[in-house]
């Protein structure tokens, strides 16, 4: 071949532009990283969750271990005295009710699909329905019985290794617990160190909301649920429900942290339980759950929670929802804090604009107020037109 020939044939040849070798090759990496990422994610994600309600709880005691620190307290040991607080608190309640409760329980689970079967046939009756029974519906026979605990009772093997995890997470939880509070101003310190001057006020303030914000979320949560149990506990002992404590505790706990659907259900189980004796009973359950809640929504929920982040019900549903659905139970556990630290971050840094003089007046037109949301009813001034 000719030289002429050579020059022609590398003229026609087509060379690979320098930037697709290293494109390529990133984006590669990305997709490997992306995968690698996915897979820690999905077989760690219990522990991260375990990591996270560590640090909920941590930041819960906060406040008592800050005020046990300026008192003169070394952190380890106040957060060690909150914690066998808590411990003793616990125990004493399992002592005084503890026996009374797990009666209680186990009657409950015994006997209430007697309880539905009654209150069924009583609606059948009553309203001239024809809704199944509970033994209809749940379809329960000796064999089924039979077959479901061959199914789901574990061995003795099963039994112990469960009790052992869990004792394991336990502990570990208060492990993580206990080095969040006690070494809190120290891993801020850390963090804060990580990034540039300018930066670590916004760190520290970004910290300060979340803390701030979840625990107070939390603490809230728990006074509401513990005024519910009582006054609900009280109301069933006074008219004579059974089963009246395992009844109050349900009900404090899932109106609280179950949102929105959480007061139905809390007070449909002990209706239900309270009609199968009586069905006056279960009226007047049904018409104390709603003064209570109407209570509790305008005297007690305001100041309780007034230095906490209020969330609207639906956005705290669907946080829910979008919890369980990435981490199962505990992602639904955890994801209202969650939203209220991201909501009180939002309205701290973010930017809020008055609104024009024409997207103003048909909200004026539709609701007859001030289309103005402040404090002193003032109108925005509007923008310079040209």
């Amino acid at each position: 071949m000719s030289n002429d020939d050579t020059a022609a044939a590398a003229k026609g040849r087509v060379r690979a532009p320098r930037w697709l070798r290293p494109t390529i090759i990133g984006v590669l990496l990305a997709v490997a990283f992306y995968q690698m990422s996915g897979w820690l994610f999905h077989n760690l994600k219990g522990f991260l969750g375990l990591l996270f309600l560590a640090w909920l709880f941590s930041v819960t005691i906060e406040p008592i271990v800050d005020a046990l620190a300026r008192r003169g307290w070394r952190r380890g040991a106040a957060t060690g005295l909150v914690l066998f607080g808590l411990f003793a608190l616990t125990i004493g309640f399992f002592a005084v009710f503890g026996t009374i409760l797990a009666d209680q329980l186990a009657q409950l689970l015994t006997s209430l699909p007697d309880a539905l079967t009654r209150v069924t046939d009583w609606a059948n009756k009553t309203f001239d329905t024809n809704f199944e029974s509970g033994s209809e519906l749940l379809n329960i026979t000796p064999d089924t019985v039979k077959d479901l605990a061959q199914k789901y009772t574990p061995g003795v093997v099963g039994v112990v290794s469960t009790l052992v995890g869990a004792l394991f997470q336990m502990l570990t939880m208060l492990l993580f617990i206990f080095y969040m509070s006690a070494e809190g101003p120290k891993m801020r310190r850390t963090i804060s160190s990580w990034f540039p001057h300018r930066q670590q006020q916004i760190i520290a303030n970004v910290w300060e909301t979340a803390v701030e914000k979840a625990g107070g979320y939390v603490v809230s949560r728990l006074i509401l649920a513990a005024l519910s149990s009582i006054f609900t506990g009280v109301f069933l002992l006074i008219i004579g429900v059974p089963y009246w404590l395992p009844l109050a505790i349900w009900t404090g706990v899932i109106s609280q942290f179950i949102p929105t659907l959480g007061t139905y259900l809390a007070i449909a189980l002990p209706a239900i339980i309270a009609a199968a004796q009586q069905p006056l009973d279960g009226v007047w359950v049904v018409v104390f759950g709603t003064a209570y809640q109407q209570v509790e929504n305008y005297i007690f929920h305001p100041r309780i929670t007034s230095r906490t982040v209020s969330i609207h019900p639906a956005v705290a549903f669907g946080s829910v929802i979008v919890g369980a659905t990435l981490f199962g139970a505990m992602g639904a556990l955890v994801s209202v804090p969650v939203v209220a630290i991201l909501q009180a971050l939002v309205e701290t840094y973010g930017t809020r604009y008055a609104l024009a003089d024409d997207a103003v007046g048909d909200s004026e037109h539709d609701t007859g107020g001030s289309g103005d949301d402040s404090p002193d009813g003032a109108r925005p001034p509007a923008p310079p037109r040209s």
